[in-house]
This record gives C-alpha cells, structure tokens and sequence, in this order.
C-alpha cells in the first residue's frame, strides 16, 4: 500500500473542502493585539484579587519572585505582561502585604518597571547594587516571613536558582534572613486559582480545541488506505499552526483495532500505520490560547464497507467512560487531597463493575499544572507529595482516565476508553467547559 507523504498531505490542506478551512473557526481567534489586551486584563485583576487573598491564607506577608533573563522562574512568567516575552536582565518581583488598611503593595525591583503592573523601586544611579535595594525594601517593610520560590514537590514553584537565592541570603541581615520559607503553596496557589472572566474565556478557548479535534476527525482529512497516524498527527500540527495558535504537545494519536481488523491487515501484509475502515482512532490534543491551556482526548470511529452508523458495542463502552468520569468529579471536595480522592474513585468504581485507570491533573497557565494530582497511570496507590496537596475551590482540571472495558463483539482482550475532558470546580459542583465527549466522531468514507 502506498502512503501518502506528509509533504503531500499538507499540500492537499489548501484544496480541502470549506467546511474544514471555515472562515468561523479562523474568525473566532482574535488578533494578537486584542489577546494581549485580554491577557493583560485577566492578569491585572489575578494581581488584584488572588494574590492577596493566598498570601492571607498561607499567612505569608512577603513574597519575592527572582529571574534572570532566559532562566524564568514559571511562577514569574505568569506575571509578565503580553509584551513581555522573557524578563529583562534580573527581574526581581516583590509583593508586601502592609495589613488591611493598606493592602498588598507590588513592585519590580528592577532597572525597568513591568507594564504599569508593578512601579519599579529601584535606581541603580542611586543605589548601583540591585541586592542591597531589596534589603533596603525588606528591612524596611519588616515582615515576619519572606516566602521565595523553592520546592522539593512542584517544579513549577522550584524557580529560584542556586545563584539568586545564594545572593538574597547573603545580602539580608540575620534577623531577616532567619525569616526566608519555601512560598510552595503560595506559588501552588497562584498558580492553580481561577478567576470568573478567566473561567469565560476559557469556554472559547475549549472551543476552539474541540472544533479543531472535529475538524481532523472527518472523511475530507482521513483517507482509508492512504493517510497514515503520522500524516493526521501533523496535520494537526499545522492546523494549529495555521490558525496562529500553540501546541503545548505535540499530537498523539492511537489506533484501537478490533480481533477481525488486526487479523485482515496481518493476512493482507498492511502497513499498520495506516487507518483503515473499522478502526477506533484516539486522540490526546492540546493548544494554548489566551494564556489558558487545553487536554483533551476524544475517539473516533471510521465506518466499514455497509455500515451507516456506530456499532452500538462502542458507544456501550463509552458511555462507560463516561461514567467513570461522573464518579471521579463527584468526589471532588474542597479540602480532600487527590489521594483521597483517587482511592474513593477507584473504589467506587470497582464497586460498580468498572475497570477503572485514574490520572487527572490540574490545569491552566499550563498543561500539566500545578495543584492536587488524582493518580497517574502507573501510581493508582496515590502519589506522594503532589497527590496529598488539598483540593482547592476556583481550580480546573484535566478528567483523564481509563475504563478498560469487555467488548467481546470487539476483541478478546478489553477496549481501554481513554477519556480527557477539562472542567472548573468552584468548591461546591464541577462542569466541563464545553461538553464533554458522549458520542463518538463518526468518519464516513463513503
């Protein structure tokens, strides 16, 4: 069988019919000029609303966020505004909570002040030696901790370098220096805390991933025969691209085939790497919009010779997907690490005669974010450290999961229902962002 080339599927990408190249989809994406606006605003009331509310609940009332450029802490990426793609020379951000009266003062200790986010309070004509301003400002403001961004648990609040944090102890006095704790949570917090206009955009980010999935998993892109896992796997890549979006991963697709596929394709010398009729195709698919992350996987089937609907075996097993998702998210309680959760799901669901692989992570700023971890696919005992971090309410997460599931009508061995769909939790309930995935993408060749 030949195979289509890449280079060829993607010069076919310009003749594909409309519906696929819709103007709506393209228009639905707004010019950068207009994201960074949106970006800037939700940056601006995160810097208002959630940092001071965190640092009162850790009980933290200072915290200094340091990076050099191109060696970003994460946390402080997350604070620079759209037109700041990397800090400038060493970028030093320090948050001061003066009490109720005056509230959470920010600033850039720093040659340039960040936007009119954070007023810089340092002259370098008067004061030549940014490590002494800080500990001007610090022992000025006298506060009884100084939280800096160092963790053995999350990477993503692990962002002071050896050099910085060296530099910082040695430019406080000894009274002060005795005050400086892990800011772990504070940063986890930041981090993993969604705000309502966020949550609103979200829902077009979402959007946007699922109509992409839509768009790839359909008769004018799949060419039984032809198009290989590769092609569809960049294909996507490109889409993403064209549309002037990110990808936070690259594509993965998987092909599940029933015992009479696989059999044919053996007896026929077929190259397994191409789709075929009868194939159940699964996608794991992520772009990054607005600031905000995607993780979606979804599956598709494509129809036999004769078939003009889904084998009703299929949307059995999927539907108990779905159910396992439905007990997952209806453990979620403020306060419950995802440990805790985990193991009330799994049991739960074995209870109830599913065979159920859980690992649902946090997400947002990024992908695999930071937050509570409910069990990865080769830890379902629990996870230590990221799975006994508490449950949060204003959070999103990324429902990732397995129901392994009988299909003797399928194969002999069980069909895994992989499932990925985010959603927001505010303390009390969950919701999916967009709908999630309850019916299959039917790929009609005929």
């Amino acid at each position: 069988m030949t195979r289509l080339p890449v280079a060829a599927l993607i010069s076919l990408y310009c003749l594909l019919p409309a519906f696929v190249l819709a103007d709506e989809l393209a228009d639905r994406i707004l010019p950068l000029r207009e994201q960074a606006r949106l970006e800037d605003e939700m940056l601006r009331e995160r810097l208002d609303e959630v940092v001071p509310e965190l640092m009162r609940r850790e009980g933290i009332d200072s915290w200094v966020v340091i990076s050099r450029e191109y060696n970003e802490d994460p946390v402080l990426r997350t604070m620079l505004p759209a037109t700041w793609l990397n800090a400038r020379r060493r970028t030093v951000l320090m948050f001061i909570d003066h009490g109720d009266e005056r509230g959470v003062e920010r600033m850039a200790v720093a040659r340039y002040a960040v936007a009119d986010l954070f007023p810089g309070v340092w002259d370098p004509e008067q004061q030549p030696d940014q490590w002494a301003r800080i500990a001007e400002l610090l022992i000025e403001a006298d506060p009884q901790s100084i939280a800096v961004n160092f963790s053995d648990t999350y990477g993503l609040a692990d962002g002071l370098t050896y050099t910085d944090g060296r530099e910082l102890q040695m430019a406080l006095p000894d009274n002060l220096r005795s005050r400086i704790i892990s800011a772990e949570r504070l940063a986890v917090g930041w981090l993993e805390t969604r705000t309502a206009t966020e949550m609103e955009h979200y829902k077009d980010v979402m959007a946007i991933a699922h109509a992409i999935i839509k768009e790839g998993f359909s008769a004018e892109v799949i060419e039984p025969g032809v198009t290989s896992i590769d092609d569809l796997e960049w294909w996507y890549r490109q889409r993403v691209n064209d549309l002037g979006l990110d990808a936070w991963f690259h594509t993965s697709l998987e092909v599940e085939r029933s015992d009479d596929s696989v059999a044919r394709i053996e007896a026929d010398s077929l190259d397994p790497e191409i789709f075929y009729r009868g194939d159940h195709v699964h996608i794991d698919f992520g772009i990054s919009y607005l600031g905000l992350q995607t993780d979606t996987q979804q599956n598709a089937y494509i129809l036999r010779e004769g078939e003009t609907e889904l084998p009703a075996y299929l949307q059995t097993a999927l539907a108990e997907g779905n159910r396992l998702q439905d007990i997952l998210t209806g453990n979620f309680q403020v306060g419950r690490s995802g440990n805790e959760i985990l193991a009330m799901s799994l049991n739960q669901a074995r209870d109830e005669g599913l065979n159920p692989i859980i690992y649902t992570h946090p997400i947002g700023l990024h992908g695999h974010a930071a937050g509570t971890t409910i069990g990865m696919w080769d830890k379902q005992d629990g996870v230590p450290g990221t799975g006994d971090y508490p449950m949060h309410a204003n959070t999103a997460y990324s429902i990732e999961l397995n129901a392994l599931v009988d299909v003797p009508q399928w194969s002999s061995e069980p069909l895994p229902m992989k499932l990925e769909e985010d959603g927001f939790f505010d303390g009390s309930g969950f919701d999916y962002i967009q709908p999630r995935q309850t019916e299959y993408h039917v790929i009609d060749p005929n």
